[in-house]
């Protein structure tokens, strides 16, 4: 029998989420991360906990059929593997930032300036682009202490709050790249491992859709369904169901979650009342 082979960041900040979206997926994981490789009981599926930078290279190798990681490395790392899932959640960008006190924004600024990053390739191809040219400098951690020990004029990293830059008197100028945490594969799978991963992939796109929704129920005078019902950002349509109360009936529906509180406006423009919103757990569709 095929077992999908998935890889995932053995520390740092992707790993509890992507144990947690394995988990909404109904992937039971028998031990933890001090192991390499473990199995799944209820899913044809191994897990190989691994270096964050290493993840596409054994993608491309086919060491590992798929994996979950951010898509800066994705753009840093240049391996032939294939984006085939967002995952909405590890949110983050790469970004230059300089010392605090350095006024301007403008990217000449860098020009024949030293630049400490862990992101080379990234940095490189964006001064290529903006006709840069300034002196590189990899560093494997810490890059936000370089300017405070005179070893470069600004640096390129990752930001999610800004927190760690401001600590370090660092402030952020311009975004190279924006990322999120997402689901790659390798250039070839066998049949067996494609049908695999096709299940996989219901499975999260099910968890992700009732992430971005809320189940929606409200009491509504019979004359205003129509009207509301077609406020309603519904699947098919929406459900209907009378009230024992006279002239009244129920709704029920389903709403995005980034349209949410301009919905909610307009439904009680419209007469909507008593409204309930409740989170929903999966949604096949």
């Amino acid at each position: 029998m095929s077992i999908l082979k998935i890889a995932i960041q053995k520390s740092g900040r992707l790993y509890d989420e992507s144990l947690q979206l394995l988990k909404d997926c109904g992937i039971l994981v028998n031990n933890g991360k001090d192991q390499l490789k473990v199995s799944v009981d209820n899913f044809p599926m191994e897990i190989m906990y691994l270096r964050n930078s290493d993840i596409p290279q054994y993608l491309e190798d086919g060491i590992v059929d798929v994996a979950i990681i951010g898509e800066n490395l994705i753009v840093e790392k240049q391996k032939n593997i294939q984006v085939i899932q967002n995952l909405g959640f590890s949110k983050c960008r790469v970004s230059l930032a300089i010392p605090k006190e350095i006024e301007t924004d403008d990217i000449s600024y860098f020009q024949g300036k030293k630049i400490a990053t862990s992101y080379p390739n990234t940095l490189k191809i964006f001064l290529d682009k903006h006709n840069i040219s300034a002196d590189i400098h990899v560093i494997s951690g810490s890059v936000e202490i370089a300017p405070n020990i005179g070893l470069a004029d600004g640096i390129c990293d990752i930001v999610s709050s800004g927190s760690t830059l401001f600590k370090n008197g660092l402030r952020e100028t311009v975004t190279l790249i924006t990322s999120e945490a997402i689901l790659a594969k390798t250039s070839e799978l066998s049949t067996e491992k494609t049908a695999i991963l096709e299940k996989f992939l219901f499975r999260i796109k099910a968890v992700l859709k009732a992430k971005n929704s809320k189940y929606i129920l409200m009491n509504v005078p019979d004359e205003k369904i129509e009207i509301i019902s077609k406020t309603l950002p519904v699947l098919k349509s929406p459900t209907v169901i009378p009230l024992a109360q006279k002239g009244w009936s129920s709704i029920h529906s389903v709403i995005d979650e980034d349209r949410f509180w301009e919905v909610i406006d307009e439904l009680k423009e419209k007469g909507a009342q008593d409204i309930l919103i409740i989170p929903i757990d999966k949604m096949v569709i």
